[in-house]
């Protein structure tokens, strides 16, 4: 029996739906205040091919959990190759107001973190400064061992689905750590200190298997993670955390062994270069029928990305120092892709290859087995002349190699179609980001708003859209 919906519950619903729109446009202004952006909209005129060289600096994935790793050691930590984004910025007011001394290296991008006075910060500061991230949860395990309590705020981030927090919870108790939930968020104590554990994750969650190292390094025994996630930005912070003298080993199947040790120490460290800034340049070149270098990239860590942009009908060339990717012209073939985590096809780089999947010449699928509401950024597509449904309960297909989830999604994308410029709100960092690639893309103007959110993952992007041709509007 279908229920009537009610003049209450459309009134309810809509006051959900205004308080969510605000809720975006200021963490969009507070992240683009972050970082300089003097505006929060761009006004594009789309059509034109995305030619020319950028750079594409640290993981925001690997170093903002590097600076928090920084927690950890008795001297000073040396991290290079930092990105100037909000979500980094944010990070480092977290260690601010923990006592930590930020101050920047000779070089672009150095940072130097000195833990030496690591003190307890005020709940009220946590809760102002973290806005929306979920970064603080990654602060449990570090500040239990150096201070013997933590809180951490409501947890927030891109509204693409529910990010439980109990995989973090869950292993934190199994160390020892007594969490009490308060209206404000969540107070931790570890009045035993922290002990080994064995644990094992339902899911190979990158955020709880880097909870698990970030606390078991200095906990007094030996861990044993299973079903641990194994992406390129976990191993790159083993070697970080290896550097400041924790032992790890790292097994087949997704296990990891961490033995703990009395103290840890400093790290001087370059961090891995942004899979996912790479990749939404890559599409964006394929899209725009474009050419675009991308600097600081590596074959290795973007293989399963590579694979799916040949057969998509891009090509690449692989340099010593980045990877160029172009439209060598003709039709683009339709895809099925299943997101998945690593060595899969990373969730994150599916949003921004939809726009080039919209000019291809048949039905492409998505099955989105990572997040369970990943494709709400799609309806600004389909305002602009995109053929994308999406199925909220996924889809059978026999073919299918990763195995099904519970909340998964599907959406079928069929061109080719040829988009049109339209006013568009960027709803999170990935959607936004294809939202950008729309509007490059799509016969006339459009203006993009919200623009501060993208900014929590992409640096400069306004100057590297000028390096490489774009025609649009900037108030700066």
């Amino acid at each position: 029996m279908t229920e009537k919906l009610t003049t209450q519950d459309t009134a309810v619903d809509t006051a959900t739906e205004d308080a969510d729109a605000a809720g975006r446009k200021l963490d969009a202004q507070r992240a683009g205040a972050r970082v300089g952006l003097t505006s929060d909209e761009i006004i594009i005129n789309g059509g034109r091919p995305l030619k020319g060289r950028i750079e594409v600096r640290g993981a925001k994935n690997l170093a903002t959990k590097a600076m928090v790793a920084a927690l950890l050691g008795k001297t000073p930590s040396v991290l290079r190759n930092v990105p100037n984004i909000s979500d980094v910025r944010v990070v480092a007011g977290l260690l601010a107001l923990h006592g930590v001394l930020i101050t920047k290296g000779d070089q672009a991008g150095e940072w130097r973190l000195d833990p030496s006075n690591v003190e307890v910060a005020h709940q009220a500061d946590i809760d102002a400064h973290a806005g929306s991230s979920r970064i603080p949860i990654l602060f449990c395990g570090p500040l239990l061992h150096r201070l013997g309590e933590a809180f951490i705020p409501d947890l927030g981030g891109c509204r693409i689905g529910d990010r439980p927090i109990d995989f973090h919870l869950d292993a934190l108790r199994q160390f020892g750590a007594v969490i009490e939930k308060l209206p404000s968020g969540i107070s931790l104590t570890a009045p035993d200190g922290l002990k080994g554990a064995n644990i094992e994750l339902p899911y190979p969650s990158v955020g709880a298997t880097e909870q698990v190292l970030l606390t078991a390094v200095l906990a007094e025994g030996q861990t044993e993670l299973r079903n641990a996630a194994i992406e390129p930005e976990i191993v790159d912070l083993i070697c970080i955390l290896q550097k400041m003298g924790a032992i790890i080993s790292m097994e087949p199947n997704r296990v990891i062994f961490i033995e703990g040790v009395p103290e840890l120490r400093g790290y001087d460290h370059r961090a891995i270069f942004d899979r996912n800034e790479a990749a939404s340049w890559a599409a964006a070149a394929l899209a725009t029928k474009g050419d675009i270098f991308v600097g600081g990239v590596e074959q290795e860590e973007m293989m399963t990305f590579l694979n799916v942009f040949r057969k998509v009908g891009g090509d690449f060339d692989v340099h010593d120092d980045g990877i160029r990717f172009w439209h060598p012209g003709g039709e683009l073939k339709p895809v099925v892709i299943e997101t998945d985590v690593h060595p899969g096809f990373m969730t994150d780089w599916q949003q921004p290859l939809v726009v080039a999947l919209t000019l291809a010449q048949g039905e492409s699928t998505i099955h989105e087995t990572v997040y369970e509401n990943r494709f709400g950024f799609t309806d600004a597509l389909v305002k602009m002349g995109a053929d994308i449904v999406v199925y909220k309960e996924g889809l059978h297909d026999e073919n299918r190699r990763v195995k099904r989830r519970e909340f998964e999604q599907a959406a079928v994308i069929t061109g080719p179609v040829h988009l049109r410029g339209a006013d568009i709100e960027v709803p999170d960092l990935r959607g936004g980001f294809s939202h950008l690639i729309a509007a490059l893309t799509a016969e006339g103007q459009s203006k993009v708003t919200n623009l501060g959110i993208i900014s929590r993952g992409y640096e400069n992007f306004i100057e590297k859209l000028h390096l490489l041709g774009a025609d649009f509007v900037y108030e700066s």
